[in-house]
């Protein structure tokens, strides 16, 4: 399926690049970095190998770019999340909303960082690497919530906060990679349940 045009003052592109964006965005969610071939790229974005260069650089370049409209468009829930008013409903709004990331009816299934980290060979351990770095701004995030939630007395003063943030992100990937293999959405939701049954509690 060919991008779509843009119009433009004076000459028109030839295709429009946000688009072609979003489609490059698919076929890495779905196949992953490494998965995802030249000739995968090009004809969902539908655009000539010079014409994606000249627009987005190298595939590792595109890449970067695709994660981060990723990071914008599919991982909003996150910092939504941290704004909860308990550290529960932190986590429940972490989990229920990776799940709506995963399971989306018209997206690819399971999470581009989990897919794109856990399959990368030697020649793209750049790329796992940066996945991984990305990661840690978010689980920074939240553990320093988690450590706020302490203070206040909302998680018990025996918690380890760094060990609950990882339990959690745990659950996540876990999450992705069942829904990338088929789970059903009931099948995970029971997962968050079970879970939230676990969570720490004064």
């Amino acid at each position: 399926m060919k991008a779509d045009v843009c119009t433009a003052r004076g000459r028109p592109r030839e295709f429009c690049p946000d688009a072609a964006l979003a489609s490059a965005l698919r076929v890495f969610w779905s196949k992953g970095y490494e998965g995802a071939s030249m000739t995968d790229l090009t004809e969902a974005m539908g655009i000539t190998r010079p014409s994606l260069y000249a627009a987005f650089g190298n595939k590792e370049s595109l890449f970067r770019k695709a994660l981060d409209l990723y990071e914008r468009e599919k991982l909003d829930y996150i910092s939504t999340a941290l704004d909860e008013p308990t550290a529960r409903a932190v986590a429940e709004a972490l989990l229920r909303g990776a799940l709506e990331n995963q399971m989306a009816q018209d997206e690819p299934h399971g999470c581009l960082g989990v897919i794109s980290s856990v399959a990368c060979g030697a020649e793209a351990e750049s790329i796992r690497a940066e996945v991984l770095e990305r990661g840690k701004t978010a689980k920074s995030a939240l553990i320093a919530r988690f450590e706020r939630a302490k203070a206040e007395g909302d998680i018990p003063a025996h918690v380890d906060v760094e060990g609950l943030t990882g339990y959690l992100f745990a659950i996540i990937q876990g999450m992705a990679v069942q829904a990338g293999a088929g789970v059903s959405r009931e099948d995970l939701e029971r997962l968050i349940e079970t879970s939230l049954m676990v969570w720490p509690s004064n």
